[in-house]
């Protein structure tokens, strides 16, 4: 991909994520330093899309995907999974661990196998990501029953360390983790090989890594982060997610990204 292409997508994105800060500032946020600022987010919902470059049928879905990722009241991550690698074309974005995240839902929500395009929504349910409607739906629903993200989720910075404040409960699961999950930023990708040999295909917010931070037990609590830590990712966002006794993934209950400054 060339440079010049690779650098407008992402002074793009770094846009949006900061028209999105700038929105969901408290009150009188903007007259503080910058340093000082904070966002409080309680987004719409989480959207995990599990997708290839190997799998024919996910360029809508990525498609699909590209317009989440712009919306400000989204948390969309992207987990490309390596299991359709024998078909001819490696993904460049794969990583095991994610193939890893995708069959814990699996197990968690009772299902006998996986697929691609899939999209878990705020953790508690499944649907084809290729279908606006489908995950528009779910979106929609969840958050009108109350499964939402009814956790506030507030985000600051200082020059040397990231603040993470998580609210009260109210009723409902107590204890969750919080999850680190860690992205690219976007990119182009000519895919050389396989079932979509020949297209041409921009990734958002592909995932590189998840690290759980701490736990939380329903009631607020701050965690901290080094910037050093966020400042070398491509981009970077937290789920304050519960967790069965097995070890499965469950709801995720508050959500927001982490802007770098």
């Amino acid at each position: 991909m060339a440079m010049a292409s690779r650098k407008s997508l992402w002074l793009a994105a770094f846009a949006l994520a900061f028209s999105a800060f700038a929105g969901t500032g408290q009150a009188g946020e903007l007259d503080k330093p910058q340093s000082d600022r904070g966002s409080t987010d309680k987004p719409l919902g989480v959207v995990e899309l599990f997708t290839s470059q190997g799998c024919n049928s996910c360029p809508p879905a990525d498609a699909l995907f590209a317009e989440l990722a712009a919306k400000e009241d989204i948390v969309a991550l992207a987990y490309h999974v390596d299991y359709w690698d024998y078909l001819g074309w490696q993904d460049t974005l794969s990583r095991k661990e994610n193939t890893e995240r995708q069959y814990d839902y699996m197990r968690a929500f009772g299902s006998r196998s996986v697929y691609t395009p899939q999209a878990v929504i705020n953790g508690r349910v499944h649907v084809n990501g290729a279908s606006r409607g489908e995950v528009d739906g779910a979106l929609a629903r969840l958050a009108k029953t109350g499964e939402g993200m009814r956790v506030a989720i507030k985000v600051s910075r200082t020059s040397d360390r990231v603040m993470i404040d998580a609210g009260d409960a109210g009723a409902g699961p107590s204890d969750a983790h919080v999850v680190i999950v860690y992205f690219d930023p976007p990119q182009t990708i000519k895919i050389g090989q396989g079932e979509n040999t020949g297209r041409k295909m921009t990734y958002w917010n592909a995932v590189t890594g998840i690290q759980t931070a701490g736990m939380w037990h329903g009631k607020a609590q701050r965690y901290e982060l080094p910037m050093s830590e966020i400042s070398k990712k491509g981009g970077c966002a937290v789920l304050l997610q519960s967790v069965g006794k097995d070890g499965l993934p469950g709801p995720i209950l508050g959500a927001a990204f982490i802007h770098k400054p």
